[in-house]
């Protein structure tokens, strides 16, 4: 029990996601939306649900989660791979605009974040902004290249849904 929220975290090493989500979900139930390796039980839940592309349900899990963070702790609680996910779920439903405010968040707390800029890009050029994104995937480029990505404790050991490969 004491371990749960640890073994959950599967959905990273394991990519079982519907395994990690049960998990995570009995951890709330006893426990309450707590937090694991720096994110909430939701926010697993809803990276899970990303991975096996029921996006909307995400979406929704990452807002609730989001405005849950707002209200309980304020903007300076906001953790820029969460933003970034958030982003995402927008992202892979075709709401470009969205998504893009979700990644400036993320960049505003982590303005070298080199796979929230690739993927700011890439939402720019599809709403027709292809100067922009071209300039900011160079700069994602050479953040990525010096290292600027994720800054997880477990990024050493696992590549992250999203992550972007610069070599």
């Amino acid at each position: 029990m004491r371990w749960q929220d640890y073994r959950a975290l599967k959905s990273k090493f394991a990519k079982t996601y519907r395994e990690a989500i049960k998990d995570f979900e009995d951890c709330k139930k006893r426990l309450g939306n707590r937090y694991v390796m720096d994110h909430t039980y939701d926010f697993h839940i809803a990276l899970s649900y990303l991975q096996l592309n029921e996006f909307e349900k995400a979406e929704q899990i990452f807002k609730n989660d989001y405005q849950k963070q707002l209200a309980d702790s304020g903007e300076d609680w906001l953790h820029p791979v969460d933003l970034f996910y958030y982003g995402i779920s927008k992202y892979e439903q075709g709401k470009y605009q969205e998504a893009i405010k979700y990644f400036d968040m993320a960049l505003e707390i982590h303005n070298q974040f080199s796979d929230v800029q690739y993927y700011k890009a890439l939402s720019l050029e599809k709403i027709g902004e292809i100067g922009e994104a071209k300039d900011l995937m160079k700069i994602a480029r050479n953040n990525g290249k010096q290292g600027f990505s994720f800054n997880e404790d477990n990024a050493i050991y696992v590549r992250y849904p999203y992550q972007v490969r610069w070599h």
